[in-house]
């Protein structure tokens, strides 16, 4: 179902602002963060508020549209869900991010569920450590 759909569902207005800010989610090709957001919708809208951008945000998660990521450089980031789940390995050295299929989380959900009686989230995960760059150069300077 789309954003406007789930949106008018539930009975939130479709202001031309918050439209913008799904608009802008929706032709990102990479996960974006608020102010990335912001510029983009203000270039068509220049009375646009950050504040507004926000508080869509807020509300495209509680509604599970989108998710949220940290990738660990103090800046979240956002990702419509609409364009699949995946998880995120970023070396905490250098910062390189790369993309794992959830596909391998398959499991570890099914352990937490079932040795924790827990029902885990893993919708948008990201796993810090060290890229084969970074953990070959450590390994040469030992």
């Amino acid at each position: 179902m789309s954003c406007q759909q789930v949106l008018r569902e539930k009975g939130y207005r479709l202001t031309p602002q918050r439209m913008m800010v799904v608009d802008v989610l929706h032709g990102a090709e990479h996960h974006i963060n608020a102010e990335e957001i912001f510029q983009q919708v203000k270039k068509n809208y220049p009375y646009a508020n950050i504040s507004t951008v926000y508080r869509t945000l807020d509300l495209l998660k509680k509604l599970d549209l989108v998710t949220e990521i940290d990738t660990g450089d103090g800046c979240l980031r956002y990702h419509h869900l609409e364009k699949g789940h995946h998880h995120h390995l970023i070396c905490s050295k250098c910062g390189k991010v790369s993309e794992m299929p959830e596909s391998l989380l398959v499991n570890l959900h099914k352990a937490i569920s079932r040795d924790y009686n827990f029902e885990p989230n893993l919708n948008h995960l990201a796993i810090f450590g060290l890229c084969a760059d970074c953990k070959t150069k450590k390994s040469k300077n030992k």
